[in-house]
């Protein structure tokens, strides 16, 4: 039996993520990693905060905080946000833990056995001013690729090239601003990506399934030619260099250790507490140590996939021990704000945190997942958010839920009706239900989320479709028996609808289900039909409070003077 291990690329330590980062690797790996579960299939979905590096030091230094005391603070908010909008990670884990440490080291020993590591002296950036070398991020300058003026050091964000700090033009320090640099030098160890160039290749060319998107920003690179990377930096938080003379002050560069942290976070799940785990958690390292029975598959935004596709297989492959390498990569464009950048300093665009202040998760996970930037880059704007919201959440789905269990009530009590026999009608919509449902499934089974989304909000739409067609509210006082075939289909239709939304809005599905089969285990359905009988008559069903309620204009226009509308997204 194949298992399924899931990771979404790491949320970096430093401030509360916005809903771009949200729908570009964590909530897409959930609702995967949920509607897997549904199936019956043996899910490991991890995930962790990514806390080395220079940013992780100056927000400490702001906040007045020693760098350890400052990440486990943060990662106790992000852990918490992360559950509030019902992230269903096994665990979440810290790229500062001890595992990683471990492991982090454990590679590098390997990967110099090999000879992929060698040691260099280098021409670093160091500012005068700062009384520091300057870490490659905490140099901004001009992209000489594209033109771009606010590229830093180790990236260009803009046209994703990898950079180095000497390369920019007319460089800054991001910390003061000051342009009084000077480069000097400093020994530091580098992997030696352009002799794995052809292996990574080969991997890359054997699959054949991946989004367009991921393979061509790996081919990109592998085309322009595999530079050898530098993995150590001058820091001080991070993970140490182990045995070598000279290297006492220097620690890991965070983009060696960071992807470790997947794996390390998978020990740390097992390191919880051993007494009271089941032998498969205890078995950690069989996840991703000759694993073939694994389908791991990764979540990311477009900026990271350059280093899962080429720098984290390079780590991988150069070890030359078996470690499991990603059997898909789900790489996503950007989510703008109306059309701009999210950025916190000009409070422009929603955060996790002040998404939750304004309504439930269900809200904000809908309309991401049915907006998802797969192909391209789409953009959130208030408007967008209520149609979606008043629409599809409160006006189809919502108000099926409650017309149907509402009418059954008031007509025959809080009992699934006995009576009568399916016809035509029902026959002809089982199989037109059955096809949707299975176009949805696979949907999900492939990833591509906007369409399952699309469908699964098309499925919703035919019950009412049903409800109108059939009118019950004739048929009750005509006929009693074909009133209760409506009755006892609509109210199997909800049950089935909740089980259907709950990858993707699993709290309001949660709470129709409690509604109307509580305590019920629930599966994934492989058969429509049988679904519209599973609550048999005599089975007890309550109606729920309304579920979503609609946003008004007062509402969107609160939240755009709060939040910045359109006019401050073109500005910022």
């Amino acid at each position: 039996m194949t298992r399924h291990l899931i990771t979404s690329a790491l949320p970096y330590i430093n401030g509360v993520k916005h809903l771009g980062n949200l729908v570009g690797s964590m909530l897409p790996a959930d609702v995967y990693a949920r509607f897997l579960r549904l199936q019956g299939e043996d899910v490991l979905f991890i995930c962790a905060t990514d806390e080395h590096g220079t940013p992780a030091e100056l927000a400490a230094l702001e906040e007045g905080l020693d760098v350890a005391e400052y990440c486990r603070r943060q990662h106790a908010v992000q852990r918490d946000l992360g559950e509030r909008f019902g992230l269903s990670w096994q665990h979440f884990g810290r790229s500062s833990s001890e595992q990683n440490k471990e492991l982090t080291q454990h590679f590098a020993r390997r990967l110099e056995e090999e000879g992929f590591i060698e040691e260099r002296v280098t021409e670093q950036v160091y500012s005068i001013d700062d009384g520091r070398f300057l870490p490659d991020r905490y140099i901004i300058g001009t992209c000489p690729h594209c033109g771009y003026e606010a590229a830093r050091g180790d990236q260009c964000e803009n046209c994703t090239r990898l950079l180095e700090p000497t390369e920019l033009i007319e460089p800054r320090s991001a910390v003061s601003g000051s342009t009084n640099l000077e480069v000097r030098e400093s020994r530091h160890l580098f992997l030696r990506q352009s002799v794995l160039a052809d292996e990574v290749r080969a991997w890359i060319g054997q699959q054949k399934d991946w989004p367009v998107l991921v393979t061509s920003i790996a081919y990109k690179w592998l085309d322009e030619g595999l530079h050898d990377r530098g993995i150590t930096r001058d820091l001080a938080w991070g993970v140490p260099v182990p045995d070598r003379a000279g290297f006492e002050n220097k620690v890991f560069y965070v983009w060696f250790d960071a992807p470790i942290e997947y794996i390390a976070a998978t020990k740390e799940w097992a390191d919880l507490d051993l007494d009271q785990q089941d032998l498969d958690q205890q078995e950690w390292k069989s996840w991703w140590y000759e694993a073939d029975d694994v389908e791991y598959t990764q979540f990311m935004a477009k900026d990271n996939i350059p280093f899962h596709t080429v720098s984290f297989p390079c780590t991988l492959i150069g070890s030359r021990e078996p470690w499991k390498l990603a059997s898909y990569i789900k790489g996503f464009n950007w989510l703008t704000y109306y059309g701009g950048k999210f950025s916190t300093s000009r409070g422009i665009g929603v955060f996790m945190n002040d998404a939750l202040e304004l309504l439930p998760a269900d809200y904000w996970r809908y309309f991401l997942m049915a907006n998802a930037p797969e192909s391209s880059d789409s953009s959130f704007t208030w408007e967008a958010f209520a149609g979606a919201v008043n629409k599809d959440l409160a006006d189809t789905f919502g108000n099926f839920v409650n017309r149907c269990l509402t009418f059954t009530q008031r007509s025959v009590g809080a009992e699934v009706p006995a009576g009568g026999e399916d016809g035509d009608v029902e026959r002809a919509f089982v199989a037109d239900l059955s096809e949707r449902v299975r176009a949805y499934s696979e949907h999900l089974a492939d990833k591509q989320f906007r369409k399952a989304t699309a469908q699964l909000r098309a499925i919703w739409a035919t019950g009412n479709a049903y409800w109108e067609q059939t009118e019950p509210w004739k048929a009750v006082k005509t006929d009693a028996n074909r009133a209760a075939v409506i009755m006892r289909t609509g109210v199997n239709l909800v049950r089935l609808y909740a089980v259907l939304a709950s990858p993707i809005i699993p709290e309001s599905a949660g709470r129709v289900l409690d509604a109307v089969a509580p305590g019920v285990a629930v599966r994934w359905p492989d058969d429509v039909g049988a679904e519209l009988q599973a609550l048999a008559p005599g089975s007890g069903f309550a109606v729920p409070e309304v579920l979503f309620r609609k946003l008004t204009d007062d509402d969107l226009a609160a939240w755009a003077e709060r939040f910045g509308g359109a006019e401050e997204a073109k500005s910022a």
